[in-house]
């Protein structure tokens, strides 16, 4: 991901997070803990908003929020029960969680803040992604481009300087056909 969040931030605001809600399911809170007891599975946890895009999320909501209470999602297979969710994040440590939380205030919550992450599988997303993709390829191809211009330019004057008539002509050939070549991309 783009925007890595440190360990430590994410088991404090999960620390801090589970003090301060109750969950409609103490399932989740158990999951919870189970992931902060792990840095290396800590690693593998991103908290976003809208992770039904996502490959693998949990979806957990506090008391109070109209919401599912909790979801666990793994490609096309949505699941409510807690204890698959866990047996599937024993079993694949390697793999990315992606969790969405609902809970009252969590817009002006500050811990959740630091540790909110934007969610590479939407749309807009990588639709963002494929335009910066773009323009790194055109300012790479613009930079190739005006390096190979210059070099050539440096051999034309050096053809000049040495009177070798038959390289000027072939750099000068070389170098129009650059430009032409540049013009039409």
């Amino acid at each position: 991901m783009g925007n890595t969040v440190p360990v430590v931030d994410k088991k404090d605001f999960l620390k801090s997070f589970l003090k301060q809600y109750e969950l409609k399911r103490r399932e989740c809170a158990w999951l919870l803990n189970y992931l902060m007891s792990d840095d290396h599975l800590m690693e593998k946890v991103h908290f976003i908003e809208q992770a039904e895009q996502t490959p693998k999320a949990l979806v957990i909501s506090a008391q109070g929020m109209s919401t599912v209470p909790f979801s666990f999602r793994k490609h096309q297979h949505v699941t409510t029960d807690a204890e698959k969710a866990f047996h599937d994040i024993r079993l694949n440590q390697s793999e990315e969680i992606y969790i969405e939380l609902h809970f009252k205030g969590a817009k002006s919550y500050s811990l959740y803040l630091a540790v909110l992450e934007e969610n590479p599988y939407l749309p807009e997303n990588q639709k963002r992604a494929e335009i910066m993709e773009n323009e790194a390829d055109r300012l790479l191809s613009h930079s190739l481009y005006v390096f190979r211009r210059n070099q050539l330019l440096g051999k034309i004057d050096d053809s000049l300087d040495a009177r070798d008539h038959e390289l000027f002509k072939q750099y000068s050939e070389e170098l129009r056909l650059l430009d032409d070549q540049y013009q039409t991309t």
